[in-house]
């Protein structure tokens, strides 16, 4: 009898087990339609945990859309960059203890139209699970979260520096032109070298531009070419320019460029000799600084040359 009373409590307890197993199993498929690809759905935000929701919030809505296609692979969590869709199944979970839990998600490419991409190999990646207030939420996939947690520095700290260097030029460089309402510089980046932790030298072809708002349009009212080499500090969070050596102009400008340059001199003579490659920059980086700031402006215009469209 006592036998018989043992086998019926542990089938008890394997039935619970796998009831459990079962039920994590179904959650972790739900979860799974919230895994952020391309982009994060609104309502993701009921299925993730605060912390893992703010995190991709913020890489994904509140970065400066110029990282984008630096960084485009952390945009996409599981489908690639290859106009696929992710068909995922669920083939394992288990709890770890009282409120978490990892789900094993396979993961197989299909097309639009819903055929299989036979060219992929199936994928395995992991869904992580928290238990907050008796529900079970996406607090991580593949451990993706300090990959972005680490970008999100890296891009507050590109933007920190931008900024500096976008108000060195207006205050510094900016005063010597004609002024109008506006000063918006460009800035093309040629290199990066930090000297300590507090100490960036930032390589770059600078241009500065004085514009008026005329009706939906930016009119150039001056500008002009300042490239060289930016000595930037961090101090207590602030990031300032404490240096800024330039290229001469005139017959000497080769030279004072090679030596400023350096081995970075090849990468800024292709910037800086290509009028397209300037004029794209300059037309994205506008249309950054007119959302940020909310301006009413359709289009921008040099002096004696067609309108350019954002």
């Amino acid at each position: 009898m006592k036998k018989l009373l043992i086998v019926i409590i542990a089938a008890a307890l394997l039935s619970a087990c796998n009831s459990n197993q079962n039920q994590l199993q179904k959650r972790a498929e739900e979860l799974c339609k919230y895994i952020p690809d391309h982009e994060l759905l609104e309502q993701s935000k009921d299925y993730m945990t605060d912390d893992f929701y703010a995190v991709l919030d913020t890489m994904f809505n509140h970065l400066p859309e110029f990282e984008a296609m630096d960084h485009e692979w952390l945009y996409y969590f599981v489908t690639g960059n290859g106009g696929t869709i992710a068909d995922c199944t669920v083939t394992w979970a288990e709890q770890i203890d009282d409120s978490h839990a990892i789900a094993t998600v396979s993961v197989r490419q299909k097309w639009e139209d819903g055929s299989f991409d036979e060219a992929s190999d199936i994928e395995e990646h992991k869904l992580y699970m928290e238990k907050v207030n008796g529900q079970w939420l996406m607090s991580d996939f593949d451990k993706h979260k300090q990959d972005c947690i680490r970008h999100i520095a890296i891009s507050r700290r590109e933007q920190a520096m931008r900024d500096a260097i976008s108000n060195y030029l207006v205050n510094e460089n900016g005063k010597d032109y004609l002024k109008g309402e506006l000063c918006i510089p460009t800035l093309m980046i040629v290199a990066e070298e930090d000297q300590d932790a507090e100490k960036t030298l930032v390589w770059g072809d600078f241009w500065v531009f004085w514009y008026n708002i005329v009706g939906d349009t930016l009119k150039t009212v001056s500008g002009g070419n300042h490239s060289g080499c930016m000595t930037l500090c961090q101090k207590s969070g602030v990031v300032k320019v404490t240096a800024f050596m330039q290229t001469v102009d005139g017959a000497g400008n080769e030279a004072s460029a090679r030596r400023i340059f350096g081995n970075h001199f090849e990468m800024f003579q292709s910037m800086h000799s290509n009028d397209n490659v300037r004029e794209a920059v300059r037309k994205e980086q506008l249309q950054a600084y007119i959302k940020r700031n909310g301006l009413n402006v359709s289009y921008y215009q040099d002096y004696g040359w067609p309108v350019v469209k954002f």
